[in-house]
């Protein structure tokens, strides 16, 4: 399989193989994402009338913290570059109390989706910026000759070969760090903000391209490197390569048919849950006011009208106190897919350490390896390093595979503040050394809760 598989037609197969590289388990809920990303898919293949007709089945993942749900939201997106928004639900507020609104979750769905095709748009005229960028820092390194100077043929000659010269000597990095002086532009700013962003966004004035057409752009001088020239004159060439209002509408048509929001704590705005403190800002009220953006409805944004019909809704919540049917009925009919994810053992802890391509074992030994350690973890250090999250989560609160993040710290604190150190080139961690390390800790209930 591609390693960089990012495309919109990946199979359901495809997905999960491509989950399971980053995820360990939760086979049910990796199928369930991977059937509903493929459904994008399948469904923009169909004749215009059913099309607009099938609507995304929204998906609930039921499961207690750190399982995986959030990643597997996370990695789906990223597979086929979709526009994708985490929020927590529990930072909305009704209408009517001061907070955020629940629109704002299509705005910055809106900016993610704009940020995520101006950078493919900016690499596809990355050559070509880089190519403009070379004259302009070559016209700095020999600047022409002088208005009204009279060249013959000789003397253009001796200037082309030059400037060849230098053209090579600059594509080798010879001239890095060579100061030149180069003309850079800047984008006037204002101190005029009288709605505040969002105040702008609900009226769907997009202030800063406004700005950027009606003022024109100062200029300077500016004296840097070649190597920080390039950069810099790269960057100028290739935002005047783009079109912004091309990318508007792509990001606005990638955000309305392929855009991705995950809900965390959904839980915590059901009516069963107890949680918190405070002044009760209506959790119903939020559920009803996110309900037409998952039902389907048509929010201002700074670059347009977005439509939320086709937009897929991933919600998850532990869901210790409250239940799903604590929801009100019309948003419970908003998720028709619900997946529980299952709690993870001590052998999940050892495949989470060891397996994934991102695994924490790999991290921290390439991170002391840029130091010159070089760190090895046996496998009885991993299963130890496993066992003791285990005790730890079920003495104390369970909080899942992020047990493992304070463990890793606290085994490989003291190897980190020494390196860079000649004395410790090598480093073996194994169970006794694991032991050493958290044994007064994990068994000691005060000083887990505190440290672990």
């Amino acid at each position: 399989m591609d390693r960089n598989p990012a495309r919109e037609d990946l199979t359901p197969r495809e997905i999960v193989a491509e989950l399971d590289r980053y995820i360990v388990g939760q086979a049910a809920a990796k199928r369930a994402v991977a059937v509903a990303l493929r459904n994008r898919y399948r469904r923009a293949r169909l004749p215009a009338p059913i099309r607009d007709e099938v609507l995304p089945k929204n998906i609930i993942l039921i499961g207690p913290t750190g399982v995986g749900k959030t990643e597997i939201a996370r990695r789906l997106a990223s597979l086929v570059r979709a526009p994708f928004l985490k929020v927590e639900a529990s930072k909305f507020t009704e209408v009517g109390y001061v907070g955020r609104d629940v629109e704002s979750i299509v705005r910055d769905l809106m900016e993610a989706g704009l940020a995520l095709v101006r950078a493919e748009a900016l690499e596809r005229v990355r050559e070509r910026a880089r190519a403009e960028a070379e004259e302009r820092v070559l016209d700095a390194l020999l600047p022409p000759a002088a208005e009204g100077t009279t060249e013959t043929d000789e003397d253009r000659a001796r200037r082309t070969r030059t400037r060849e010269k230098l053209r090579a000597l600059l594509q080798a990095g010879s001239l890095d760090d060579r100061e030149v002086e180069v003309s850079v532009s800047e984008r006037a700013t204002g101190g005029v903000d009288v709605l505040g962003r969002q105040g702008f966004e609900q009226t769907g004035v997009d202030l800063q391209s406004f700005l950027d057409r009606m003022v024109p752009k100062k200029s300077r001088d500016r004296r840097v490197t070649v190597r920080e020239a390039m950069e810099l004159k790269s960057a100028e060439a290739a935002e005047a390569l783009i079109d912004r209002d091309e990318i508007a509408e792509e990001a606005r048509r990638r955000v309305e048919s392929a855009g991705v929001v995950f809900v965390d704590e959904i839980d915590k705005i059901a009516a069963g849950y107890t949680g918190g403190s405070g002044p009760d800002v209506s959790r119903e009220g939020v559920q009803r006011d996110l309900l037409p953006i998952v039902e389907g409805s048509a929010v201002t944004t700074r670059h347009g009208v977005v439509r939320t019909d086709h937009v897929l809704f991933i919600a998850a919540g532990a869901f210790h106190v409250a239940k799903p049917s604590d929801l009100i009925p019309e948003l419970q009919g908003r998720f028709p897919v619900r997946v529980e994810l299952s709690a993870l053992g001590t052998e999940d802890f050892v495949r989470i350490l060891k397996e994934p391509e991102n695994s924490l074992t790999r991290q921290y030994s390439a991170l002391l390896a840029a130091d010159g350690v070089e760190v090895e973890f046996t496998e009885d250090g991993v299963r130890e390093i496993a066992e003791t999250a285990m005790r730890v989560n079920r003495r104390d609160q369970n909080i899942g595979a992020r047990r493992l993040f304070t463990l890793m710290e606290r085994v490989l604190e003291e190897a980190s503040f020494r390196a860079p150190d000649p004395a410790l080139r090598r480093l073996r961690v194994d169970a006794e050394f694991v032991r050493s390390r958290v044994e007064g800790i994990a068994t000691d209930e005060d000083l887990s809760r505190a440290i672990l």
